[in-house]
């Protein structure tokens, strides 16, 4: 397992490398000019042509690639044009809110999918399983903003008549007149480490809103991915013969259904984790949340390369993190799949 795990990381180093060229040709095919966009109103030609010399837009493309290759070799990823901080430090300072973000989306899929996913399979044609299809239906159809903007209106803005149900706040990831103390800048795990139990709560009631919004694309498909899966090892040979041995319920749910059925599920929520940082960048601007994503978002519009390619390459990272765990995993539920 060990040779496997060093195996995928040598070659992770191609595969970025191979990611870095295409991110930095295809950004610099996007329409528009980012000393205009970076200038705005102010732009003139002599304006544009000193922001290009000082950036290093007006260079071939073969020698601002040298450079950047040689800056992310050195562990710099440079600066934003456009704010004039480092991309390392933005990205370190905001990265924590979208991983409590993605990670709390997730765990809600995950705790609430794989459950109704088995019962709907297990009462397959009943009437849970009918609203297990139907509701992961409306969970992709929904577009993940749209819905975000629903949950605002019902749980954040209030209705008339059922203004009871605003009792979330509707933006940000605290009150900003909490004087709370962050140490890792995932502010749930702060306050719970500084003993701020008001800071902590207060963060958790922000919390929910965006997770929901942001979970419900992955609800959808780890519920269908468990209750088709589910259903296709209920019809193997051993889990009837399992139950005509007279094993309980229990022990054939854990050892020979679950256990077996868990394969492709695994597969599902670790691309469906890569997918959660890029839905992210929705979710929080819809929400305020003070994460990458919303970060992104002004960084396209304002075709700052510095950061897009700084973060698009972290992202890529992490996707590859996940599919080695996911590999990983394979092992934990399958012997067979164990590579020594």
């Amino acid at each position: 397992m060990l040779r496997f795990i060093i195996r995928r990381l040598l070659l992770l180093i191609p595969v970025l490398f191979g990611l870095s060229v295409l991110l930095f040709v295809w950004l610099r095919a996007l329409p528009g000019d980012p000393a205009r966009a970076l200038l705005g109103e102010k732009a003139t030609p002599e304006s544009i042509a000193r922001i290009n010399a000082q950036y290093g837009f007006d260079q071939p493309l073969i020698i601002q690639y040298g450079k950047y290759i040689g800056q992310l070799l050195q562990g710099n990823f440079g600066a934003s044009p456009r704010t004039g901080e480092p991309v390392l430090e933005t990205f370190l300072y905001r990265f924590p809110a979208t991983i409590e973000l993605a990670l709390a989306a997730l765990l809600f899929a995950v705790v609430v999918g794989i459950p109704l996913g088995y019962f709907a399979a297990k009462r397959a044609g009943g009437v849970l399983d009918l609203f297990a299809v139907g509701a992961s239906l409306m969970g992709v159809v929904i577009p993940v903003f749209v819905l975000a903007y629903l949950l605002k209106l019902v749980f954040a803005i209030g209705l008339p008549g059922l203004d009871f149900l605003a009792f979330l706040p509707p933006s940000g990831r605290q009150d900003v007149r909490m004087d709370a103390t962050h140490i890792t800048n995932l502010y749930i795990l702060d306050g719970l480490m500084t003993r701020e139990w008001d800071a902590a709560w207060d963060a958790f009631a922000h919390l929910v809103l965006p997770a929901l919004a942001l979970g419900s694309i992955p609800l959808a498909a780890i519920t269908r991915m468990t209750r088709a899966s589910v259903l296709e090892v209920l019809g193997e040979d051993y889990v009837r013969t399992a139950t005509a041995k007279g094993l309980a319920q229990a022990i054939i749910t854990r050892r020979h259904v679950l256990k077996n059925a868990m394969l492709p599920v695994i597969t599902t929520i670790g691309l469906l984790t890569g997918q959660l940082l890029s839905g992210a960048v929705l979710t929080e601007s819809v929400f305020a949340f003070n994460g990458i994503g919303s970060y992104l978002f002004e960084a396209i519009a304002s075709l700052d390369y510095a950061v897009l390619q700084g973060f698009i390459i972290f992202i890529a990272v992490l996707y590859a993190v996940v599919n080695l765990a996911v590999d990983v995993l394979y092992g934990v539920f399958d012997p067979r799949m164990r590579v020594r």
